[in-house]
């Protein structure tokens, strides 16, 4: 497979485990008694938190293999 591929696959994993977080803490959320916005909220930053730790992970991963 050609780099960009590989690019676009990872990326497009990497935002559907965010988004199956962000369900799940949403849904946690409903589940302990929060209310629609906060349980928005935290999905919202479930999902924040995902992309900024992979970031982070690619981000070393980078320095390391240059």
């Amino acid at each position: 497979m050609s780099g960009p591929i590989v690019v676009v696959y990872a990326v497009a994993l990497v935002v559907i485990f965010a988004l199956l977080v962000a369900v799940g803490a949403g849904k946690l959320a409903r589940l302990d008694g929060a209310s629609y916005p906060t349980a928005l909220m935290r999905a919202g930053n479930a999902f924040a938190a995902v992309l900024t730790c992979a970031a982070a992970v690619t981000a070393a991963l980078a320095a390391l293999f240059t």
